[in-house]
Parts: structure tokens; sequence; C-alpha cells
């Protein structure tokens, strides 16, 4: 067994509120962020000896502890691929404590993505030099042909997918209505009391077609942090402790960006199930243990397949699982209760990672009811992560 399993838990989560214009920097965010979650572990900022975050991620370890005034940080990495890594910090950080690196790491992920650099608009890379870099070559296959931003490259996969599996737009929808009916609960969530129909969904702009407007995650301004220490450090909070029970990376055969062009099947993501197969072993745990799913939603159809290689349904059934009323908050297996990235904010899923340990504890604003087990998901359609969260 892989040894932080079930000796680290995350003890501790903070968040800046949620908005599309946050009026400060990106340092402050995350330092605001970081302060509420080693409060909220009841810890003190001393005991701080890692620090782990997004490649992406603007504020370095060098700014992060000369702001918070770390004093002996022994353990500090960086997890590649954007959203994917929303998982993989706290897999690294808890590697780092189970092998006795550091002792407390925080996982940090904060920007003003919608008022600043906007991930949405697309991709403007110069024309390749004589040598150009893997991430030229890699966006070369699809630029040329005006797949030029994440939405653009989802929505090939979605037009075959539904091409393969006879699926329609209103399915699709049903991720939008369920994530806007949590999040209308939800007085952190952007769209808190905005809840949407299939039909509203339905009649939302195109962005690029079989995407509506409302198929696509927000574009947030915040931060968020956590704590990870070993489950005897996370005790000191009292109350339930979010166990980490399982995580794991996966980086899938003939793997690319948004979009793998060269597998056999377009709609299938087996880097989620190198995830999902470790996820099961370590734990130990199945299906039927599960009780909320936090699942990486940043383009609907993505849901989509992410439940089918997560093996909660077959290939090409997960439609039909969402028609079912399984995923409701009142389902069998609730489908992000904070409103996920379509309905609470964007946060490259570390807002969603937050609410699984709300969740496990029995904090969450709505809760599902005896949450015992808790999986993660990261960013999709890219090398990515998970994890599955628990009691002890």
């Amino acid at each position: 067994m892989t040894n932080f399993v079930g000796r680290t838990a995350i003890a501790g989560v903070g968040a800046t509120a949620f908005s599309k214009n946050s009026g400060v920097s990106e340092l402050q965010l995350v330092i605001e962020a970081i302060m509420a979650a080693v409060a909220d572990a009841g810890l003190e900022l001393d005991e701080v000896d890692g620090l782990v975050t997004f490649d992406l991620e603007t504020n370095t370890q060098i700014e992060v502890a000369h702001a918070l005034g770390l004093k002996d940080v022994r353990f500090f990495s960086v997890t590649p691929f954007g959203g994917g890594g929303a998982c993989a910090v706290v897999m690294h950080a808890a590697l780092a404590v189970a092998s006795g690196v550091a002792e407390t790491v925080v996982c940090y992920r904060a920007f003003n993505e919608r008022s600043g650099q906007r991930f949405g608009t697309g991709q403007t890379l110069p024309p390749p030099g004589p040598h150009p870099s893997s991430k030229e070559v890699s966006w070369s296959w699809g630029a040329p042909h005006g797949l030029l931003t994440p939405a653009a490259l989802v929505a090939m996969v979605a037009q075959r997918y539904c091409y393969e599996h006879g699926v329609t737009s209103e399915d699709f929808g049903r991720v939008s209505v369920i994530d806007r009916a949590n999040a209308a609960t939800n007085p952190k969530a952007w769209f808190h009391d905005r809840p949407i129909t299939l039909a509203d969904h339905q009649a939302s702009p195109w962005i690029v077609e079989p995407l509506h407007l409302l198929d696509c995650c927000q574009e947030s301004d915040g931060g968020v942090a956590l704590v990870v220490t070993s489950v005897e450090r996370a005790r000191k909070r009292g109350g339930r402790t979010a166990v980490i029970k399982a995580a794991a990376q996966g980086l899938g055969p003939q793997q690319g960006l948004m979009v793998s062009y060269s597998r056999e099947y377009l709609t299938r993501m087996p880097e989620i199930g190198i995830v999902a197969r470790q996820l099961w072993a370590q734990s130990g745990l199945t299906h039927d243990d599960i009780d909320v799913l936090m699942l990486y939603d940043h383009f609907t159809p993505y849901v989509l397949i992410q439940l089918e290689e997560l093996g909660f349904c077959g290939y090409g059934e997960a439609a039909m699982l969402l028609a079912s009323g399984a995923l409701n908050l009142d389902g069998r297996w609730p489908l992000n209760p904070n409103g996920g990235l379509l309905g609470e904010a964007y946060i490259h899923g570390f807002n969603t990672v937050a609410e699984g340990v709300r969740q496990v504890r029995g904090e969450a604003v709505n809760q599902v009811k005896d949450a015992a087990n808790v999986i993660v998901t990261a960013g999709t359609g890219i090398p990515t992560s998970g994890m599955i969260l628990g009691v002890e």
C-alpha cells in the first residue's frame, strides 16, 4: 500500500470570496486563503514547512514564504498541466509528509482569471522557430484549423461523442442544471440563488457547437488553500478528519492536450482510467462505497466521459445515468454539491477539493447525509489526477 494512504489528511481549507473583479493582487488572494486554511487546521504559520502549487501559479514559493514570514521551508514543488494538478498537489504534499521530508505542507492556487489573464481567450503563441517547443508542436495540430480555445477543442470531442453514443446537447445540459441548482443554495457561489432549467441551457448562446454558453465553466477571481499533514496532527483541529485514502496521477497513451488526436477512440480518456485503477487499489473501496462525486466540470461533456472512465457506468451510458437522477443532490451519487466550477467558481478545481473536505467533515452548506467517502477529480483532456477523501 502507498505509504501516505490513511496516514495523511487535509487538515485545513481556506478560500477568498469568489468574484469577477477581486480588486486586489493575486498575492493578496493567496495569502488570505493560506492564512484562513492554517487557522482552520488549528495550526500556526510557524508550523508550515512545505509549499506546493501549480505550474501556472504566478505566486512563487519565494514570494509566498516572504509575505507569510515563514522561516524554515524544507519542501516545495509544482505540479504540471494546470487543472490536471488539482489533486496532484495534494498527493505531492502527502508524499512529503509521509516520508518525513516535511510535517505541514500548504497547497495553494490563486488568480485573477476573470479580471486579468483569461484562459478562454485562447492561445497566442508566436510562429515556431527552427527548434519549436513541445507546446508549440502540440498546438500546431489544431491551431491552423481554428482550434485556439479550450472550448473549441472540447467541442470537437463532444461532437464525436454525440455521434458515437446518440447523445444530445440536452444530455450535456443536465450537468449544468445540477451544478446551478446546487450553487443556488450555496451563499459563497457566484451563481447563488440563480438556478437554471434545461430550457435555459438550450436557449443560451452557442459557443462552439455542440457547446452552449452554459456548458462552459466560469472565469473567476479568487484563491483556495489546503493544509496537508499527518492524521495525528490533523486531529488537533477536532471533529471529523478528512483522511487521504487514495491519490494518483495519470498520463495516458498517445496523450495530448485537451484532445488526444492519435488515439483510436477520440471520446475516451485512458489517463482517467489510470487514475481510477490506482484509487480503487489504494483505498480498497468500490463504487458502492462512494457517497459524493466532486468531478472537474470545466466543460459538461467531459463530466460524462469521466463518469464512464471512473466506472460509474459503461461507455456511452453516462447520459442515462444523469437522466435517472442519480447525480442530483438527493440521488445515489450527488454531483458537486457546492455547484462545481460551473456554479460556484473556477479556481482550477481547487474549490472542488475544498468542498470534498467539507463533505467528509460534515460541514458543507449542501451536506450529503453520512458522507464517508468522496471522490475528487482534476482537469481532464490533459494529464490528470484524482483522490479519495474519507473519514477515519
